[in-house]
Order: structure tokens, then C-alpha cells, then sequence
């Protein structure tokens, strides 16, 4: 191998090592069985947060989450879990989970559900009970609980502890975005933007 190819070579290697480490992040391995105070029970281990879902459903669509911040046993163990409660006609807006896939796992009831890929093709299902759907990691997703006279209720699975949820809508008409670049972005005018922003205003 002459002294260029080698050269190129460990260029291409330099310069593919970061996209490696890009595509292979998650979270962080732990060294040890589990993270926790000095002196903990089992209790330290369990998580009663899903004692509070109620029968029949909030009226408003409600997350109840089971993540590191709410079950601190999660740190390191790249999981978590959500109930998502749907009252008849309910929707879970679009959102992105940016360091998680989800799988939906629904209990109850029917569910519209869909997402968005990077090509911008939807991939939609209606779901029943017992089915299951997967949300990939960062894509714009939904639910949409479509009965008009029955709730319906959902399990939703994560490879993180913390997978964050960012909510499409909230996150543009719910900041400080200046109006002109979300009219611009939109293609619209100003009083528009202005007058889906008092919809999240009161929120």
C-alpha cells in the first residue's frame, strides 16, 4: 500500500470515528448493579405511580410517567415507561422523543397512531386492544383516540431513562419564537401566528 492510500486511509478512519460514536449513543453504561443510596429495601425498586390511573379517564388526555425524575431506580438502566390515558376524542399532539424510541402497547380501546419519517412519508395504523405499535427514535408521532364514546388507555416502552418529549405544537406556539420566522416558516402572516399562539397562551 503506497504512503497516499495509507494516508487516506486513516483520514476516512479519523473522519468516520465521531459518526460511530453518534450512531452507537444511548445511555450511558453503568458499572455497577444499579445506582442508589447506601442503604435501600425493595421499595427503593418498585413504582406505585400507576395506583392513581382512574376509571373512567381524566377528561383531558393525561401522561403519567414512570422515568428516572419520577422512579430515580431508572438512572442507568436505559428504561422507562408512560400510561397514557385517552379520554373519547382525545389526541396526543404531535412530539418527538429525541433519545428514545417508544413501543406502544395498547390496553384499551382503539387508537389512531402514526409517524413521520425523515423523507417525509406517514406511516399510520388503527390500533386495538392488545396490538402494538413502534414510534423510532426522534420522529414526529401522534395518538388520536378517535371513539367517540370510549376511552382508551396505552403502556408506551422506552430504551432511556430519560427519553424527553418534545410537543410540536407547544414548542412553536408556546415560546418565544419571534412571530415573523414562524410566519415565514408557516408561509402565512403575523396575526395568524399570533392567534394560534393565544390557543397555548391560557394552556
Amino acid at each position: 500500500m503506497t504512503s497516499i492510500s495509507l494516508k487516506v486511509l486513516l483520514c476516512l478512519a479519523v473522519a468516520g470515528f465521531p459518526i460511530l460514536q453518534i450512531t452507537t449513543a444511548g445511555d450511558p453504561d453503568i458499572l455497577v448493579d444499579y445506582i442508589a443510596p447506601d442503604k435501600v429495601d425493595g421499595d427503593f425498586f418498585t413504582f406505585t405511580g400507576f395506583r392513581t390511573l382512574t376509571h373512567p379517564p381524566p377528561p383531558t388526555f393525561t401522561v403519567t410517567k414512570a422515568s428516572m425524575k419520577e422512579f430515580p431506580v431508572l438512572l442507568g438502566q436505559s428504561v422507562s415507561y408512560a400510561a397514557l390515558q385517552f379520554p373519547a376524542g382525545s389526541i396526543n399532539p404531535p412530539h418527538t422523543h429525541p433519545r428514545s424510541s417508544e413501543l406502544l402497547l395498547l390496553v384499551e380501546g382503539t387508537l389512531q397512531v402514526g409517524f413521520v419519517d425523515t423523507t417525509n412519508k406517514l406511516f399510520t395504523s388503527t390500533l386495538k386492544t392488545g396490538d402494538m405499535f413502534l414510534f423510532p427514535k426522534g420522529l414526529v408521532h401522534f395518538q388520536h383516540n378517535a371513539a367517540n364514546n370510549f376511552p382508551a388507555l396505552a403502556l408506551s416502552a422506552f430504551g432511556s431513562a430519560n427519553p424527553g418529549t418534545v410537543s410540536i405544537p407547544s414548542t412553536l406556539f408556546n415560546s418565544s419564537i419571534d412571530d415573523n420566522v414562524l410566519a415565514l416558516a408557516f408561509r402565512t402572516d403575523v396575526a395568524t401566528i399570533r392567534t394560534l399562539k393565544k390557543g397555548f397562551s391560557s394552556k
